[in-house]
């Protein structure tokens, strides 16, 4: 059995003497291109008697989209893979150091690096001008092993699984796509409950709420069949992506959750909302009366799915 990984460095780390063996990148998503470079890493480590390492960024790494995992979310996942220790850098404390620098510095000095692995576009320093030709190079005349991941693809396809595509499959409402390139993981939104105007309370279906965060990205606006993960216990619900524009049409987008067969009161409480399959866009309803109408339809459309997978009974 994976033990957790429970040790997060942030900048700085204690010094290791025996060396680290260190998966590098931004690992947004952790799509199963990451997940051969971070299992590579720990099984080196322990082969070679070193320290297991996973390197990721706080803060808005320049070029990048929204992200698919907070930062949060994503120390979460990384900590299933069993890897000693995860090490977060501030990217805007490093955005200007150059390339070199970062390679001795960073890897060099403060990690004691024995062994690197990284995916063939992994770029890094001051412009993102560092490649994977100069940490080859470094490599060399530092004795430092080196190893160079070509790109992963999709099953039968020919098509190279990206944190890129992630988004756009999210985007499109695709989240079975989304889902196949993160191994198996579904796309989730976690946060804590808040109470809005409780208006699906009134109309029998009371809903949980939970903000979209601002660097996070937003799935496309609509309904989808999920699942909620409440303390140990997950629920098979369904999930309304967007800003309620029959109700309030909010600036910000939340995701709002009826759970079935649950009738507890979570606010305040921290939630995990899977997004298993898209069933209808975002949709503005002329009265409430109307609203109501399809949000029974929903919670039906949902319960089938959730039938079918085997989620829940039929009854």
């Amino acid at each position: 059995m994976i033990e957790k990984t429970v040790k997060v460095y942030l900048d700085t780390l204690p010094f290791e003497i025996s060396g680290r063996a260190v998966a590098l990148g931004l690992f947004d998503g952790v799509h199963e291109g990451h997940a051969q470079i971070i299992r590579k890493t720990v099984k080196a480590a322990k082969q070679n008697g070193m320290k297991s390492s996973v390197m990721t960024f706080s803060g808005r790494v320049k070029g990048q989209s929204k992200s698919i995992t907070t930062l949060e979310e994503r120390l979460e996942i990384l900590s299933e893979f069993g890897v000693d220790e995860m090490v977060v850098l501030d990217f805007d404390r490093i955005k200007d150091m150059e390339s070199k620098d970062f390679l001795f510095n960073i890897l060099k000095i403060n990690l004691n690096a024995k062994a690197l692995f990284a995916g063939k576009d992994f770029r890094f320093g001051k412009g993102a001008k560092g490649d994977v030709d100069e940490l080859k190079a470094f490599g060399k005349e530092y004795d430092v092993a080196v190893k160079i991941f070509e790109d992963k693809l999709y099953e039968d396809t020919n098509q190279r699984i990206s944190s890129s595509w992630i988004r756009e499959a999210l985007e499109e409402g695709q989240a079975e796509l989304a889902m196949g390139l993160m191994g198996g993981r579904p796309f989730s939104y976690s946060g804590i409950v808040t109470k809005g105007r409780q208006l699906g309370r009134t109309l029998g279906f009371p809903t949980a709420n939970i903000e979209i965060p601002e660097e996070k990205i937003t799935a496309r606006r609509g309904v989808y069949a999920s699942l909620t993960h409440i303390g140990n216990n997950v629920y098979p619900s369904v999930t309304n992506v967007g800003r309620r524009p029959t109700v309030d049409d909010k600036a910000a987008d939340n995701a709002e959750t009826y759970i079935f067969d649950f009738d507890e009161d979570i606010y305040g409480a921290r939630i995990k909302v899977d997004l298993l399959s898209f069933t209808r866009p975002e949709m503005k309803f002329g009265d409430i009366e109307a609203l109501a109408a399809q949000v029974a339809s929903d919670k039906l459309e949902a319960k089938t799915y959730h039938s079918k997978s085997g989620i829940m009974s039929e009854k």
